[in-house]
């Protein structure tokens, strides 16, 4: 288990050790952690490109030291104004790769900039410096890459623009071999130099939208330059006295929140750790959760979410009331991607970020657009064909969210800033890492640590199994599938339970970091 980084000023969380120091670099030069994280999410875009990349969406929450509040960026995209049902006409489904699944404006270029100018210090140019030098003269290829390149080496051979950038000579570069991305460090150049426009309104726009109109896709200038992202009240409730923030809705984050006001029902202090009671409450209140969830999650502009039913303490009493203690419920969820990035920062000044980004399943659509190096996101894959469906797809529409990045305040300042890779897993990691320190005291990095599971589908697995990592005692194990869970045992340190960091600030203003053992990431504080 790695140790917790305790930092005496500053802390830098990310699931990529070359991140967060790209992080540290911008707060040593005079940023703040709003220039900061958005260095840490331009760099993820290169080094860990994968999992998210410039074509993708975005997530923000924030506290303003100065402005003593908390405020969120909704930085996801809405659908092209071609997007339709009728486009797919045939289909049982949109299609999760190919020019089909490229249906929404990306919405991260907007969030960095958006940040910059409200909060930052510097340029977009000097926080974007790092990620332009590693994208230009390469960085190591990360074991993470490895591993999902050579799980989606076949699509990616099918997509020649795609695969002379991942695969570079029509191989799999090999773990630590310079990986070097010029086209993509030529955009980021670009649009340090002409800022957000030029993605949204300029001629970058021009070659995107020509490229992706070359191979049958729908999206159209326009789509783009009618593009914004939104500054939002975030989502708030209670556990055990802390004050948890979550993104609302298009996000899934509220499920997060009913799932801890599910759990305050139950006595922890009489539940020990890692016992078959903890894991079997903690999965029956996130079925719960995802119930609901399934029901009602879209774009709020187009349907309205009864939040605040479902955030409520009594309903959460009779959703706590209706859990059988001996006996796993049967609850349908469905399947969600995993490729995703949560990183967070603090800075001297108390200023604090937690972020998630995302290009929806490895590798996105593995459409690339032209000769920008950008990877463009199939998050329009997760809208329902169904037109009797709250996600139906409809032009002008955001997509269901799994991106939920979180933030937990103690007598009115940020306390815990948490978040995870993982689709479905992200309120689940949540969920235990946030117990975990609140309940059982355990430091970032023991919290992370500690054995996880995860329950349902993730995209390609038609099953309702709950995954549980091999560490988990054989008599819990034994007590899960004895309660009716269709258990299926993990490798002990597993790679499907996601990436998860933490950042925990102390009652002496100590900054205590901890990054997940399954990733490639780093805590970084001094």
């Amino acid at each position: 288990m790695s140790q917790s980084m305790i930092g005496t000023k500053s802390m830098v969380v990310s699931p990529h050790y070359l991140a967060s120091a790209a992080g540290c670099r911008i707060l040593q030069k005079g940023g703040n952690a709003f220039d900061a994280a958005v260095a840490v999410s331009a760099c993820l875009a290169v080094v860990y490109p994968h999992m998210t990349g410039i074509g993708g969406d975005s997530f923000w929450l924030f506290y303003s030291r100065k402005d003593q509040a908390v405020r969120a960026y909704n930085g996801s995209g809405r659908s092209g104004y071609n997007a339709t049902p009728e486009k797919y006409e045939g289909l049982p489904a949109i299609p999760y790769r190919g020019i089909q699944s490229v249906i929404t404006v990306p919405g991260m270029v907007d969030s960095w900039d958006a940040i910059i100018k409200e909060y930052g210090r510097l340029s977009l140019a000097e926080v974007l410096e790092p990620a332009i030098e590693y994208a230009e003269n390469g960085f190591p290829f990360s074991k993470d890459q490895y591993v999902n390149t050579q799980k989606n080496v076949q699509i990616l051979r099918e997509f020649p623009e795609t695969s002379s950038i991942f695969l570079p000579h029509h191989r799999i570069p090999s773990i630590n071999e310079k990986f070097i991305q010029k086209q993509l460090a030529d955009t980021l150049k670009e649009l340090a130099n002409k800022g957000r426009d030029h993605f949204y309104k300029g001629s970058l726009t021009k070659r995107i939208v020509s490229s992706l109109r070359e191979k049958g896709g729908i999206l159209i200038e326009d789509d783009f330059a009618d593009h914004h992202g939104d500054w939002v009240e975030p989502l708030s409730g209670t556990y055990r006295g802390y004050t948890m923030y979550q993104v609302p809705p298009n996000s899934q984050g509220f499920a997060g929140l009913m799932a801890l006001n599910i759990l305050e029902n139950f006595d922890f202090k009489t539940i020990p750790h890692g016992s078959f009671q903890y894991y079997h409450l903690l999965t029956e209140s996130l079925k719960k959760s995802f119930q609901d969830r399934n029901k009602v999650l879209t774009d709020p502009e187009f349907y309205q979410i009864p939040l605040d039913k479902l955030l409520s303490k009594t309903y959460a009493k009779k959703l706590a009331e209706s859990i059988s203690l001996t006996n796993a419920s049967e609850v349908k969820t469905q399947p969600v991607g995993n490729d995703t990035a949560h990183a967070a920062v603090v800075d001297e000044e108390g200023n604090a970020v937690s972020f998630i980004q995302s290009l929806y399943f490895e590798f996105g659509s593995c459409v690339v657009a032209g000769d920008t190096g950008i990877l463009m996101q199939n998050r329009g894959s997760f809208f329902s064909l169904d037109r009797s469906h709250v996600n139906c797809l409809a032009p002008r529409k955001r997509t269901f969210h799994t991106l939920m990045p979180a933030m937990a305040f103690k007598d009115g300042k940020p306390h815990i800033l948490y978040g995870t890779q993982g689709g479905e897993g992200q309120p689940q990691t949540q969920t235990a890492i946030i117990t975990r320190m609140i309940d059982y005291r355990m430091s970032p990095a023991e919290a992370i640590y500690e054995p996880r599971f995860v329950w349902g589908r993730t995209w390609g697995e038609e099953t309702e199994e709950l995954k549980m990592e091999g560490r988990i005692s054989k008599e819990v194990i034994e007590s899960m599938i004895k309660a009716g869970h269709l258990v299926k045992v993990v490798e002990p340190i597993d790679k499907i339970m996601g990436h998860a960091n933490a950042i925990l600030i102390d009652e002496q203003s100590f900054l205590h970091g901890g990054v997940d053992p399954r990733g490639d990431g780093a805590a970084i504080g001094w």
